[in-house]
Order: C-alpha cells, then structure tokens, then sequence
C-alpha cells in the first residue's frame, strides 16, 4: 500500500506513478480473443457448441437448441429463490427503473422565423445484447442493471448471454432477468458470447448494442466488435477514492475500502484524508478487518499492489487530486459532503454522507452500478437509457426558408469545390 502526503517532497512524481500504474490486462489476450470471434464468424452455432464444451465444461443437449434457457426453467430457477431474496430483487428494479424512467428525454421541434422547421427525434435501437458473469461469480444485480435501462429505453429484443461452467446457472440470476424484462437467454460466456451477439449466428440474431461486465476476454472482444455493434464501454478493474475528514469512523472506512478491493486483485481503493491521524487509523483498520473478511486473499492482494492513502493539506488539494483520479466510485465522508463534492468534476458516481457506503448503490440506490473506470471518468458516464436510445434531427424547409439561407450554402459548397452539392441548392433558387 503506497503511502503519500502533499507536504512531502517528490509527491508529484510518486502520484504521477500512482495514476500509471498498470491495471488493465485486455492487451494480453487480443490475439487469443481475435482467433475466438473469427471462430464464431466462421462456424456460427457449430462453434458456439465447441467453445462452450471446450471453455465451460459441458455440452447443451439437442445441439444449439441447447443453449436458449426455456421459460419453464425460468420459472422453476424462480420458485426455488428465497421469497426474502426474490423481495430485494423487486425493491431493487422498481429503484433502478424509477430513476431510469426519469432521465427519458423529449424530442425537440425549433420554428425558424425564417421558414424553417428543425427538429430531433429520439428513438430506441431495436436489440440490446446483455452479457452477464457467470457460474461463481454470479451477479443478478448486474442483469437488473444493464438489462432494466435498455427496457426503460423502449427496446424491444433484450438478448442476455450468460456462461454456465460446467453447466451451472445460478438461479437469482435467472429471476433477475425475468423481472428486468430479458426476452431471450443464452447459455454462452466469454468472447464467444460477444460475438455471437455482434454478429449472429443460426440460432442468435444479432444485436445493435452490446452491454454488461466480464472478464479480460470480454472487454477485449467488445472492444474488436465496436463498430459492428455499439458497446457500453470496455470496464476495467473497480475503484473507488474515499474522501474522509478526522470526524469520520476509520473502521467504516477501511470496510467500504475493502468493499471495493474484494472484487480481484486488480481493483484499486484510496483514502484521501486532511488528517494524519486519520490516515493511521485506517490502515490499522484495513489490517483487522482482513483478518476476518472470507475474500481476503483477494482484497488484501488489491490493497497491497494497488492501495493507497494520501494526506492532503487541505480539500482544495483533495478535490484536485480526485479530479486527476477520476474515479468510478467516490465516496464524500465529510461534514458537509455537499459542498466538497460541488468543487470535483470528475467521477463516475459519488456517494454523499457517512451513511451512504458505495455498496448501496450496487443493489438498491436506483443510479446504475455500471460506471467509466481506468480515468475515463474524464470523459465517459455511467450506463443509461441513453446508451439504448440514439436520435435523429429533422429539417422541413418552406421556399422562402430556402430563399433565406440558401445562397449561403450555395457560396460555402463552391468554396469547398462540391459543385453538386451547390447546385443542388442553386437549381432550386432558380441559379441553376
């Protein structure tokens, strides 16, 4: 765990070394993840069956019919659930739905003075290709998450893709794509998973966008399969920088640290605190805590390579160090977490007060769990209906509109050498 203060000499280049440390692993499996989609391409349903005896451990019955999970053993993965379970699922989705409903855009319609009409329409794609971890690592909370906004968004085909190693399929995970409105699902996992949804095969018609977590062989195939498809983005390890003043309970802290580096060794959690003393406390803190936490093998390798706590002189120092992070997950436990969370820019999404751990927003808040990691936070969001909805502008043009501000066009399409274009215009002005 690197330890850093801003009162130190030499802090920039060791934060510097922070920011570039090395997390994400998709370079080192393209070749192996070209050679799968080109499998797919080439042999459709025939590879399918191959790679998921070969990678999964077990083949599907009656061939490629084999791998569409049938709504009576979706209906019996339900009545085996835990009622309690099944109850938090459905208080989950009617959160994630509310807030998601709510973010629903209206069209635009703009009466130029001139005798124009200028509009944009949006408008749902037509399917959504959902990809969601498998057997173990098993998360229904993921199926509500990317499966709910491409519903919301008014998708009309929602294809989910979902690995069983060694034929297991994790009940809750069934029961989540029912309630979030999955109309089909596929026993398929890893790279060749993304391409059967990029590019179809026999039994899987294509998709127009792919969404959803998984391993380095996923994010590297939706990675090659962007531009054939659209992709939510290309998730790397998770991360999350807290934000803690002196007045905070180290022991809550060290745990929502934890709550992040449990996820693999890869994850990266940081602590950014105005107090020394702070700071000591939650190291210890992280040490007990791991002395009993089931993944800690898992977290303790995250916290060791990729942990950090840093001692800043003031927020203003913090906030700018947050901004340079750009997190996926920002945790504002101070006494006015408001007011410090207004001076940062940059975060996936930020979790305000000392009673709203990070974990909450990955089942029930209702904002989407699916969030920009590796800095890209700079620039990319979190998962929406926009990434289901695209748009499209309109023009309706009256004659004396075209009189208007025609001759412009005509002037600017000569300037570019376009002739066409500029006597398409002309003639209709009577120029041409």
């Amino acid at each position: 765990m690197i330890r850093l203060s801003t009162a130190q000499s030499g802090f920039e280049a060791e934060f510097r070394a922070l920011l570039d440390q090395a997390r994400d692993t998709t370079a080192q499996v393209d070749a192996a993840v070209a050679s799968i989609i080109a499998e797919v391409k080439r042999g459709g349903d025939a590879a399918l069956l191959d790679l998921t005896t070969r990678f999964d451990r077990w083949t599907p019955e009656g061939g490629a019919a084999g791998l569409r999970v049938p709504a009576s053993e979706i209906d019996a993965a339900q009545a085996r659930c835990a009622p309690e379970l099944l109850d938090a699922l459905d208080l989950a989705a009617t959160r994630i739905e509310r807030f998601h409903a709510a973010q629903l855009p209206n069209d635009v319609e703009l009466d130029d003075t001139l005798g124009l009409t200028l509009g944009m329409r949006w408008g749902a794609i037509d399917a959504a290709g959902i990809y969601v971890p498998g057997g173990k690592a098993a998360y229904p909370s993921s199926v509500l998450m990317n499966a709910i906004p491409a519903r919301v968004a008014g998708v009309g085909r929602i294809a989910m893709a979902v690995p069983t190693p060694d034929g297991v399929l994790n009940d809750l995970v069934l029961a989540a794509a029912h309630r979030a409105g999955v109309t089909e699902i596929w026993r398929v996992g890893g790279a060749q998973a993304i391409a059967a949804l990029a590019w179809g095969t026999d039994s899987i018609h294509p998709v127009d966008r792919v969404a959803g977590p998984g391993n380095a062989y996923v994010a590297e195939a939706k990675r090659q399969v962007f531009g054939r498809v659209g992709i939510d983005s290309i998730a790397g390890p998770s991360e999350v920088v807290v934000l803690a003043d002196a007045s905070q309970n180290p022991a809550l802290i060290a745990i929502d640290l934890l709550a992040q580096a449990e996820h693999d060794e890869s994850a990266q959690a940081i602590l950014i605190t105005t107090s020394a003393q702070m700071a000591h406390a939650v190291e210890h803190a992280v040490a007990d805590h791991l002395a009993t936490l089931p993944r800690a093998a898992i977290a303790g390798a995250s916290w060791d390579k990729h942990g950090a706590i840093i001692v800043v002189r003031d927020w203003e120092e913090g906030a700018a160090l947050v901004d340079r992070l750009a997190p996926e997950h920002l945790e504002v436990m101070v006494a006015d977490p408001q007011a410090l969370f207004a001076r940062v820019r940059h975060a996936g999404a930020a979790f305000l007060g000392a009673h709203c751990p990070e974990a909450l927003g990955d089942y029930v808040a209702g904002p989407n769990h699916v969030l920009p990691t590796g800095r890209t936070a700079r620039f990319a969001s979190g998962l929406s209906v926009f990434d289901f909805l695209k748009r499209t502008t309109w023009i309706s043009a009256e004659k004396r509109g075209l009189d208007a501000i025609g001759p412009a066009a005509v002037a600017l399409a000569e300037a570019e050498g376009l002739t066409a274009h500029a006597r398409s215009i002309a003639m209709r002005l009577g120029q041409g």
